[in-house]
């Protein structure tokens, strides 16, 4: 059954009064008095209800605002305003079968629409609103996941439960047509049927690691097993170039730095990049996630600026 607004229902005693008094031989003067009485009382019912209303469009997270304690809103539980999507084969801004959407306050990664993954890899970039800056070099993000059902057709075998944040990336609108990731540094998330989350990832990129460059790909560290169908919280911790710290539910998972940028990749533009910056020193960059086809889903995710010497 249809809800009367609340206006409505805040007039109705108005309607009620008048057409009662009209139906009465009463006094005429205290028939006013009574009309009065129910307007005032409409009226003021009437402004409560709008004022409920506008509270509540107020209380809606602004993104790219800041609350007392420093921390900033990356995403509003209603829309993906403050965020690009580049996928695979795909124009920046295109959001091919509603890929990334909101649904029920999360920022869903789905793939109900697709019949085949046919190697879209996709990435959302966080890009802020008005002033708020696309690029970050000492921080801390904090964001919840949690896998909601199985990979897609087509996807492939590494990419069950698994996502991450890109952090220290290419800008979006600097990858090619058909890059499937950016340059960038990959804070692993994943679920207990594919292994321990926490992991590093390393696309056009390199990391120390207990004081040692490596080259590997992807570098393991000692995080947990997680249930994929788990919220879990993920808070990365990034100082420049120098550090880069991954806690899971609090505990610290991975601790390295520095990282570098790789003068000689071609296939997630390290080259391109480090030539854009003129230094292969990878101290700032863009934040994205992943569709790497697992359905996943995320709420709750913010960021907070440190000073430079905050560590």
């Amino acid at each position: 059954m249809p809800t009367p607004s609340p206006l409505l229902a805040a007039l109705a005693p108005l309607a009620l009064a008048t057409a009662t008094l009209a139906c009465s031989s009463d006094d005429h003067g205290v028939k006013d008095r009574a009309v009065a009485a129910a307007q005032d009382s409409a009226e003021d019912n009437a402004t409560n209800a709008t004022d409920d209303a506008t509270n509540e469009v107020d209380n809606t997270p602004t993104v790219g605002q800041a609350d007392e304690d420093g921390w900033i809103t990356m995403f509003n539980g209603e829309d993906l305003t403050g965020w690009t999507p580049k996928i695979s084969g795909y124009e920046l801004g295109e959001n091919p079968l509603n890929t990334f959407r909101v649904e029920d306050g999360k920022l869903v990664v789905a793939y109900d629409e697709y019949d085949n993954f046919e190697g879209r890899f996709g990435h959302l970039f966080y890009v802020g609103v008005d002033e708020e800056p696309a690029e970050f070099s000492h921080y801390i993000m904090q964001i919840e996941y949690r896998f909601t059902g199985d990979l897609v057709a087509g996807g492939p075998g590494w990419a069950v439960e698994n996502n991450g944040i890109m952090f220290h990336g290419q800008p979006a609108d600097t990858m090619g047509l058909d890059q499937d990731f950016p340059a960038s540094i990959e804070a692993q998330m994943l679920g207990d049927k594919n292994g321990p989350t926490g992991n590093v990832c390393t696309p056009g990129t390199h990391i120390h690691k207990d004081g040692e460059l490596t080259h590997a790909h992807v570098i393991s560290f000692d995080g947990p097993r997680l249930p994929g169908n788990e919220w879990v919280t993920y808070e990365l911790e990034v100082h420049g170039s120098q550090r880069a710290i991954h806690r899971i539910n609090g505990e610290v998972v991975a601790d390295y730095g520095p990282f570098v940028l790789d003068p000689n990749d071609t296939a997630c533009a390290g080259d391109a990049e480090a030539q854009r910056r003129g230094t292969t020193e990878l101290a700032y960059g863009t934040i994205s996630l992943q569709a790497e086809a697992a359905p996943v889903e995320f709420r709750n995710i913010r960021i907070k600026v440190l000073e430079e010497d905050a560590e």
